[in-house]
């Protein structure tokens, strides 16, 4: 006869089996926990800011002019009195405000937005700076800025661009909000080494080429191209002539 073990022996054996079992559980569900917070929030932490405060707060950082240059920005866009603007993802109203001053009351601004807290602190900003220009606050859909047809002369985005889900057909379908001779420009992060720390991976970023490849696919020509800005592209397009 083969002897199976003694009963303290089995009792022992089946012990060991179960903490080592439950070992390999919890290291499982642990592992597999801290994967899913991490990857995604990663993305959704990029798609909606988890603290609209705190996000406003890094766009209205006082250093921010020194890189974004909005001064110059606004000169080469060659705004006038009288023109109408669509600051499309207008956040805080960093591009908003300074829109308003260089249209003056004669012209129109569209602060566009998905996040509403992101549109009620810009237009707290404009009412502070009592600013006398016609400005329309608009809750956009992910896939629609809302505008008007034949609404604006400018569609402009500021690192935007890249939060955007397919790009070429919500640009196709936004030429119809642009005047005639309208345009669009783009501003957004070199997708290398050149755009510096982002506050969240590169790999969002969308590169200068595709930027212009999916504006191309949507019906537009690359018109201008600045080079001002030492970690962003700055691109105007306007849209292809059928």
């Amino acid at each position: 006869m083969i002897a199976c073990g003694t009963a303290p022996d089995l009792v022992r054996r089946h012990a060991q089996w179960a903490v080592t079992t439950l070992t390999v559980f919890v290291w499982l569900v642990l592992s597999a926990g801290a994967l899913a917070q991490h990857q995604p929030a990663d993305q959704s932490q990029h798609r909606r800011p988890s603290d609209i405060k705190e996000y406003i707060e890094s766009l209205e950082r006082p250093d921010r002019d020194r890189d974004q240059k909005p001064s110059q920005v606004v000169q080469a866009l060659a705004l006038k009195p009288g023109m109408a603007v669509a600051d499309l993802g207008a956040g805080s109203g960093y591009f908003t405000r300074r829109f308003a001053e260089a249209v003056t009351n004669s012209g129109k601004v569209y602060a566009i937005d998905v996040e509403q807290d992101m549109l009620t602190y810009a237009k707290e900003s404009l009412e502070h700076q009592h600013s006398p220009v016609t400005t329309e606050f608009i809750l956009a859909r992910p896939d629609s800025p809302k505008l008007p047809t034949a609404s604006v002369d400018l569609i402009f985005l500021c690192n935007v661009y890249h939060h955007l889900e397919d790009r070429s057909t919500y640009f196709s379908n936004v030429r119809s909000a642009l005047k005639s001779g309208g345009r669009v420009a783009i501003i957004d992060f070199y997708h290398d080494q050149r755009s510096g720390n982002v506050g969240f991976p590169r790999r969002h970023l969308v590169a200068r080429e595709t930027t212009i490849a999916e504006m191309t696919e949507a019906g537009f020509k690359l018109t201008k191209e600045h080079s001002f800005l030492e970690r962003q592209y700055f691109l105007e397009f306007v849209p292809i002539a059928p």
